[in-house]
């Protein structure tokens, strides 16, 4: 057990040991805040203690995270609160709530836990005037209900955070709520107001400096709402910007900032429409899906395999998000559905970008359904092979799974000997009249 006479230096040593268990560690991070701050410490003294009460803060996070304890994270979070209550501190406590609730994202069904998290701590920052950290949470929370699908509590948090931001002119976080509201409308299918609010975004985005994780996300965004109106072409060039910027972001990512606090300061930010930025590289791998599949779109399967063997694309080219997407263009370029409909079942699941993805969907790439530029190929009764809009593959994958082939029907000239036949009858009405006017 922790003495009394150890220094909270020593029982972080302590804790981070490796013959530590965490039930011991959790029981010496609990010690080391349950510990009155002693009074009438000089400025460098205090500043220590903030200094070891934020560590043990941290590493209890990050136990609770280890654990999957969604209930103890959130009671850390709260208690985080009260540690750091000087103006001066105010970024400190605006970093250590996000990083904190960062680790939520490692728990599998927390988000319920989470949103009340959000919730109980908007509140409080309202109340606190921290108008920043507000807005970095409200942004976060309609991003889960934008996740969740819960479109209209979304809507309403985007709104009033709008009408915020729009008096501050805060640019960058209206980039952000911007770019999210336009993934809000994307989600609802109104692609003429997911538009506007892009140009927004992008317009806000252009008086700043603009973070490339943000850029990156308004050139996917960019490329969705161009694949929504089938301009893939169009589409691949936005991916392909988000990718190289993503790529080349996760292979020479600089180390997290350690003094980085709240947007009032000037930070980098957290996040990007919500999200924690993404240092794994796990943007480059949305992107680089986004891109192959145009491709597949543009009728186009054979430069898949081209477009893996760039550097950049090398080191995600094995994994298994990518061969779903292969396997699709390989299909495509053999002209058999039968190897589509298997990569459909062998990759349940990869070959989906994502929820509000246009040119793939869950199951059956059905938002790829009005894509009549790519056909795919079936083998009729009688051997005939036939081009296959993707409308019908989309009936053929999410309906019975089966191609009713039709004879092919004669065609019927009723109508054209009619229409001909009058033709005929009034050229001699015409001749009858004309021979009866020259006899009157």
């Amino acid at each position: 057990m922790a003495s009394a006479s150890q220094t909270p230096a020593e029982l972080l040593a302590l804790a981070a040991a490796p013959g530590t268990t965490q039930k011991k560690a959790e029981q010496i991070y609990q010690d080391i805040l349950s510990r009155p701050t002693p009074p009438n410490l000089t400025p460098e003294a205090h500043a220590q203690v903030l200094r070891e009460q934020e560590a043990a803060l941290l590493h209890l996070g990050s136990l609770y995270r280890d654990q999957q304890n969604a209930e103890g994270l959130a009671q850390v979070i709260t208690l985080s609160r009260g540690f750091f209550m000087s103006s001066t501190a105010k970024a400190k406590t605006a970093k250590l709530i996000r990083t904190l609730l960062n680790h939520f994202g490692a728990i599998p069904n927390s988000t319920e836990t989470q949103v009340r998290v959000l919730e109980d701590n908007i509140a409080w920052a309202k109340k606190e005037k921290r108008i920043f950290l507000k807005h970095s949470l409200e942004t976060r929370l309609a991003s889960i209900h934008l996740d969740l699908h819960h479109y209209r509590p979304a809507l309403a948090i985007i709104d009033s955070l709008l009408t915020e931001l729009k008096r501050l002119d805060d640019k960058l976080i209206l980039t952000e709520v911007h770019l999210l509201e336009s993934k809000v409308y994307r989600g609802v299918g109104n692609v003429t107001k997911a538009k506007a609010a892009l140009t927004s975004a992008r317009t806000s985005a252009a008086s700043i400096y603009t973070p490339p994780p943000l850029q990156s996300a308004l050139d996917i965004q960019s490329g969705i709402l161009h694949a929504e109106e089938k301009d893939y072409k169009t589409a691949y060039s936005y991916f392909f910007e988000a990718f190289e910027s993503q790529a080349s972001a996760a292979s020479f990512a600089p180390p997290a900032r350690k003094d980085a606090g709240d947007g009032a300061d000037g930070a980098v930010p957290t996040s990007v429409a919500g999200e924690p930025i993404d240092t794994e590289g796990k943007g480059a791998l949305e992107a680089l899906k986004y891109m192959l599949l145009c491709k597949v779109m543009l009728n186009l399967p054979e430069d898949v395999h081209s477009l893996l063997s760039i550097k950049l694309a090398l080191k995600y080219a094995q994994l298994r998000d990518v061969e779903s997407m292969r396997a699709i263009a390989r299909a495509h370029q053999d002209r058999n559905l039968a190897d589509f409909e298997k990569a459909l079942r062998d990759y349940k699941g990869r070959a989906v970008l994502g929820p509000h993805n246009p040119v793939a969907s869950r199951g059956a790439l059905r938002h790829a359904a009005g894509a009549e530029s790519a056909p795919y190929w079936a083998t009729g009764g009688r051997g005939e092979v036939s081009p296959i809009p993707f409308p019908l593959l989309c009936a053929l994958m999410v309906g019975r799974g089966c191609l009713l082939v039709f004879d092919d029907t004669e065609a019927d000239t009723t109508y054209a000997t009619a229409i001909e036949t009058l033709q005929h009858v009034g050229k001699v009405v015409e001749s009858l009249y004309a021979k009866t006017v020259k006899i009157g």
